[in-house]
């Protein structure tokens, strides 16, 4: 890494996936800008204990991700109070699980609007400003329900599916410019919501694993770390999956 902080953007950073990925990415020397509505408890916990470090790395920037129109200026507003941004992890996103056929549709609108059409247009802003300086990271946190489906989750794997045609079409558009777009897949991971499955269904996942368990939010940091690191230079337009062999 440059002697440089590389500012890199994280959204639902306040808790789970969101939040690991920021402590991994500020103990690597990133500076993290953690996007989410609001700050939560573990999320003031890690900005203290990157204070106590000697050094602020990392920071909370509050923000609705449903608000389309108001992207553009969190982005402007952001770049002018941080500078350049290298990196952008999309992470954000809602699981609402139901069958189809009956769930409500607000609940598919809010879907695709904060899995699917924030991203986009959040990384249409952030990008443009990478390709003015020549370089960049983009990290879309996507699902291998996105490919593989699930029962009850039809439109959560819609959302997750279009991220994956989304990375790879933007990595051929910016690559040229010397931006990265890839993105991670994670499985079923060992978290409260795991946590929460029947115990027949949480053993049952764990069986189709080759390595007979769940991945867990630390397994995907990594994941996520690597791929905007000076290691992966050379990789754009592919689909990182952190799953314990579930889809092997």
């Amino acid at each position: 890494m440059s002697d440089k902080p590389r500012n890199v953007l994280v959204t639902g950073a306040s808790r789970g996936l969101g939040l690991a990925i920021a402590r991994r990415l500020t103990a690597a020397g990133y500076q993290v800008i953690a996007v989410a509505r609001g700050k939560s408890k573990p999320l003031t916990e890690a900005i203290a204990a990157a204070e106590a470090g000697g050094h602020v790395s990392l920071r909370f920037a509050p923000f609705d991700l449903g608000k389309i129109d108001a992207i553009a200026d969190l982005v402007k507003n952001l770049r002018k109070e941080f500078g350049p941004l290298y990196g952008l992890v999309n992470n954000a996103a809602v699981g609402h699980d139901g069958a189809l056929a009956m769930m409500h549709n607000s609940r598919i609108e809010e879907l695709v609007r904060l899995n699917t059409l924030s991203p986009i247009v959040l990384t249409k802003y952030v990008v443009r400003a990478m390709m003015a300086e020549g370089a960049g990271r983009i990290v879309n946190v996507a699902s291998i329900i996105g490919f593989t489906g699930y029962s009850g989750l039809a439109a959560y794997a819609a959302t997750k599916a279009a991220m994956l045609g989304f990375t790879r079409s933007l990595a051929r558009e910016v690559g040229r410019l010397g931006i990265n777009v890839n993105a991670v897949a994670p499985g079923f991971l060992d978290t409260e919501m795991t946590h929460g499955l029947v115990g027949e269904q949480r053993e049952r996942v764990i069986r189709r694993s080759a390595l007979r368990r769940l991945a867990d939010v630390d397994d995907v940091a990594n994941a996520v770390e690597f791929l905007l690191g000076d290691q992966a230079r050379s990789i754009s337009g592919t689909v990182l999956t952190v799953d314990a062999g579930t889809t092997a």
